[in-house]
């Protein structure tokens, strides 16, 4: 089956030896976005929500240029350095998406790429 790939400069220019995003068939797979301001490549400023909104974001905007959105999210991945932060997690998210919610893992890590405190990918299942 043919791949797609996809790239947005709504969303952080991919950082190494990977894709923002691959689709196969109705199938997206959006790589891990930290908290990349995509103008500035700079983690955003602010606390951890401004940081779990810009993940939110970024991973929106890959889904938008793949034909899709956040709400055709099937299962999500979210790695944090701490885990403290898990309610906050689970209180933004609700704003981001509606029932039925996608499957998700919530994974505490020791580090993530520059220093984040937050890291998610997703895959999207998209309408034929």
């Amino acid at each position: 089956m043919p791949r797609e790939i996809i790239k947005t400069d709504q969303a952080p220019a991919a950082i190494g030896a990977y894709s923002q995003a691959v689709k196969v068939g109705n199938t997206v797979y959006l790589s891990g976005q930290i908290p990349l301001d995509p103008k500035t490549m700079q983690l955003v400023e602010g606390d951890m929500e401004a940081q779990i909104r810009r993940v939110f974001d970024n991973l929106a905007a890959v889904a938008r240029a793949s034909g899709g959105s956040l709400a055709d999210t099937v299962k999500l991945n979210v790695f944090l350095t701490d885990l403290g932060h898990f309610a906050l997690l689970n209180q933004i998210m609700a704003e981001y998406f509606q029932e039925p919610y996608p499957a998700r893992a919530a994974i505490g890590v020791a580090a993530l790429p520059r220093g984040a405190q937050v890291e998610m990918d997703a895959i999207l299942a998209l309408s034929a």
